[in-house]
């Protein structure tokens, strides 16, 4: 059977083309809200942290209807360390909008979601956007977007993709790049013509694979997936299985099914092949088994999940401040709320170590991490986490590293300081071509040479350049990477910052601190322009006189510190450093707190 009333498709793109942009304006075309209604930009972009961020983390599934045809929408994140997100949710659609910006063009993350999405033998329809910007180039994105496809070996209908051009942030769309059109009715007949509808059994026993988990605290866990075969009901029971493992994993009750209907979830008695659903009522499952008929399970294949290329060590936090701010402070704490990350982020790993204190967490970048570190902290939770590291490999008895292909778009003038500093840090320039008033460099560098790196690319480029990367495969080890080249002002005693200790402790460097902060030693206060850690001390007062003299009054003045971002912050430290994370302040501090400890332990590193 054929559903000729129901299109699925995914949207894809690299960060910042207009994505959820362009969800927003399918929306409040396709009559969702009232005229009158007050509606965010970036509707779909609901948590927190995207909002602040102004990047999609979640995929997020929406509807509208077309013409009597409802089309279910997923917006998917545009940044490569949330690409595991991307993978799976694309098992739920027919067809892919690629989202292409008319001036930047083809990016990184634009090769690796087109790349899954042909995988997968799904139709495209390749959305020019922001064809209003005054330096558009839209006809020769297209011969980009075409060079592609023949590059990521496309199927004859692949390869022939009808083109949109789109302002989504004005709502209209045109199949020509002289007409704007008026509306976004171009694009929906395209999808309507070009995207398959769903087509299967829909007499057979159930199959539907479980593409997404999301949490409610009343009903637990609500698996999300689209109906491959057969039809389910409301109370109906279900057998779990494993991917390709014909075996039942346990059996449930569909005690609520839910069909997405706009920008929420509709209650539902029954669904049939091709719908995308929401069931409640099976506890225990996971992301990537199938739910059948309890009459006759047969599993289905699900997509391999890229693996994680970094990890980092959460513990317990342990400082002379440790408990003060946190709510959620214990061992059993922590691993319970990174095991429960686990259920929805399949690109995770978790490790216990030697100690119940600590845990091995690994994941796909450093924003990856950051987010899910800066998630925990605002939900209450106080610890600490280590330097992030690589993960090396074995293969064929070589030792690879990760890789990252760098794409650099940046003033002309600013080229040379950046592929200097790159190339000191084992990248390798592949090309290198003018964009406009504009300069694009793109490298092969291995992952670690980018630690730390970013602060420097926008102080080399005055704030005006961006920096993209992605992954790009292993290659063999390259070799010692110069690391930070400053050192730590570190606190030299517990008190409060004072003014006085600060005036003197700013001439040794750039201080992280201003006056009234409370300290603790051993806690990092700023960084040093020399390569070695400094002891300073911020607690230190004025000592009162009877004699005064000319001028010893005078206000001291300080400069303003820098302040640290959690981004900042992980790009900072080093083996030997910590950053203490708690619900209001970020800290960051040495491992061995105690200074002649501390200096021991560096006399015998070094023999």
């Amino acid at each position: 059977m054929i559903r000729e009333d129901l299109r699925n498709i995914a949207i894809i793109a690299h960060v910042d083309h207009g994505k959820t942009t362009l969800v927003d304006a399918m929306l409040a075309q396709s009559g969702l809200f009232r005229e009158n209604q007050a509606v965010e930009d970036r509707v779909l972009d609901s948590g927190d942290l995207e909002r602040e961020r102004g990047i999609t983390i979640l995929a997020k599934n929406t509807s509208v209807h077309y013409r009597g045809v409802k089309i279910n929408i997923v917006d998917t994140p545009g940044h490569a360390d949330f690409g595991g997100e991307v993978e799976r949710v694309l098992k739920m659609v027919n067809g892919v909008l690629l989202v292409v910006d008319a001036f930047e063009g083809t990016m990184p993350q634009t090769r690796f979601v087109l790349e899954k999405a042909l995988a997968l033998g799904h139709r495209v329809i390749v959305v020019v956007n922001k064809v209003d910007r005054p330096d558009a180039r839209s006809g020769e994105i297209e011969e980009e977007v075409l060079e592609l496809l023949m590059d990521l070996e496309a199927t004859e209908d692949q390869l022939y993709s009808p083109i949109v051009y789109c302002s989504a942030k004005q709502g209209l769309a045109s199949r020509s790049v002289e007409d704007h059109g008026t509306d976004l009715a171009p694009l929906f007949d395209c999808v309507l013509s070009h995207i398959p509808a769903p087509e299967g059994d829909i007499e057979g026993p159930l199959q539907m694979l479980v593409s997404s988990i999301d949490y409610n605290e009343y009903v637990g866990r609500i698996a999300v997936g689209r109906i491959e075969r057969g039809a389910i009901r409301q109370g109906q029971e279900l057998a779990v299985c494993d991917a390709n493992d014909q075996s039942v994993s346990y059996k449930g009750k569909a005690v609520n099914l839910y069909a997405i209907e706009g920008l929420g979830r509709a209650p539902v008695e029954e669904a049939k092949m091709g719908d995308i659903v929401c069931i409640s009522g099976l506890e225990g499952i996971h992301i990537g088994q199938t739910v059948c008929d309890g009459a006759s399970p047969e599993p289905l294949p699900f997509v391999k999940i890229s693996e994680p290329t970094m990890e980092m060590t959460f513990s317990v936090n342990d400082s002379p401040f440790a408990g003060r701010e946190g709510k959620f402070v214990t061992s059993r704490h922590l691993r319970d709320r990174l095991m429960r990350e686990l259920l929805k982020d399949v690109s995770l790993r978790v490790e216990e170590t030697d100690t119940t204190e600590s845990f091995r967490v690994a994941g796909r970048g450093e924003m990856h991490l950051a987010i899910l570190i800066e998630t925990m902290r605002r939900e209450g939770y106080e610890f600490q986490v280590s330097t992030p590291r690589v993960l090396y490999k074995e293969e064929n008895g070589v030792r690879v590293e990760p890789m990252e292909e760098v794409v650099a778009d940046l003033p002309e003038e600013y080229a040379g300081a950046v592929i200097e500093k790159l190339g000191s840090r084992k990248g390798e320039l592949r090309n290198m071509f003018p964009t406009g008033s504009r300069m694009r460099l793109e490298f092969l560098i291995p992952a670690r040479g980018l630690f730390g790196y970013r602060n420097d690319f926008m102080t080399d480029t005055r704030g005006e350049g961006v920096l993209n990367t992605l992954f790009a495969g292993y290659a063999p080890y390259k070799g010692e990477i110069p690391v930070r080249q400053t050192g730590s002002l570190i606190a030299h005693e517990t008190g409060e910052s004072v003014t006085y200790g600060l005036h003197g402790a700013q001439e040794r460097g750039v201080l992280f601190i201003d006056a009234g902060v409370a300290v603790y030693e051993g806690m990092i206060v700023g960084a040093s322009p020399r390569m070695e850690d400094i002891v300073v001390n911020v607690c230190r007062k004025k000592h009162v006189t009877n004699i005064r003299a000319s001028g010893s009054d005078e206000a001291l003045r300080l400069t303003p510190p820098r302040r640290m971002s959690l981004e900042e912050a992980l790009e900072f430290i080093t083996d030997d450093e910590l950053i203490e994370i708690t619900p209001t302040r970020i800290r960051l501090r040495k491992r061995i707190l105690d200074k002649t400890l501390r200096m021991r332990a560096g006399a015998g590193a070094k023999r």
